[in-house]
């Protein structure tokens, strides 16, 4: 059901089963999918792509144009996967020329007043509590839980399963399966919780652990911690994508909790 005090741009394309509560804007280059709810008062601008079945409450803003005064009015899209729910006030713009979009995945929760600014990358089931920010070029991998006013500097990477714990400033890349905590933001243990829950047995938990245990604990330093873990620790998906993200950093990886020396190559 589409209210007759909305606003919907004739080129706009809106699935079946759509309801458009009064007083929203649907402009241009619109697409919104099967299923999906816009509250009241939600701006919806051109260029977004819009799931199945997700819920959008008043006074979000999807796809306005970056807070970059780098654009240059490219064409560029903001892309919301199936299932997600975005809270009161929350804005998310497109991208730049960089990666061309915004995409935040599928079955995500964003809680109220979160920024996602231009060119992040999420990943599916993830949670961003109260006025989280992210600022542009950031990639969230999947199951990321991001707690209530958390700052994300732009180009940082944040690995899969990670948790960060509210207030935090996050200015170097989180290694997936961890927790994140203190100032300078600092590795505090892997991510047990979040894992059982998503359905990883103790031994693999285990694993994980004997992983940072080498890389944060110990008192290595990266180069040495690296060559350690995959001379002693045996071959598994986890351990691959743990090697795979820490070289692949491009502004290093947050500290240890108690030494600082994983930080130093």
């Amino acid at each position: 059901m589409i209210h007759p005090l909305t606003y919907i741009h004739p080129e706009a394309k809106i699935g079946k089963n759509v309801k458009i509560d009064p007083f929203s804007t649907i402009h241009k280059n619109v697409e919104i999918g099967d299923g999906t709810w816009i509250a009241s008062n939600v701006t919806i601008m051109e260029g977004a792509r819009i799931g199945k079945n997700c819920r959008i409450f008043p006074g979000a803003v999807i796809s306005a144009i970056p807070q970059d005064l780098k654009y240059q009015g490219e064409e560029t899209v903001t892309i919301i996967g199936d299932n997600t729910t975005i809270r009161e006030c929350v804005t998310i713009n497109k991208g730049t020329s960089d990666r061309g979009m915004t995409q935040i995945g599928n079955n995500c929760l964003i809680m109220a007043y979160c920024h996602v600014a231009h060119d992040c990358i999420i990943g599916d089931n993830c949670v961003f509590s109260n006025s989280t920010t992210l600022a542009g070029h950031i990639t969230v991998g999947s199951n990321v839980v991001l707690a209530g006013l958390v700052a994300v500097q732009q180009f940082v990477n944040i690995g899969s399963h990670a948790f960060v714990t509210g207030g935090s400033l996050v200015r170097k890349d989180v290694p997936p399966f961890v927790k994140a905590a203190r100032e300078p933001l600092s590795y505090v243990g892997v991510n047990s919780v979040g894992l059982k829950r998503k359905g990883y047995s103790s031994e693999t938990i285990n694993h994980v652990m004997d992983i940072y245990r080498i890389l944060y604990v110990k008192g290595y330093n990266i180069a040495n911690a690296l060559s350690i873990i995959e001379a002693e620790i045996p071959f598994s998906e986890e351990r691959e994508q743990i090697l795979k993200f820490i070289r692949e950093s491009k502004h290093g990886i947050m500290r240890g909790l108690t030494t600082g020396t994983a930080n130093e190559d």
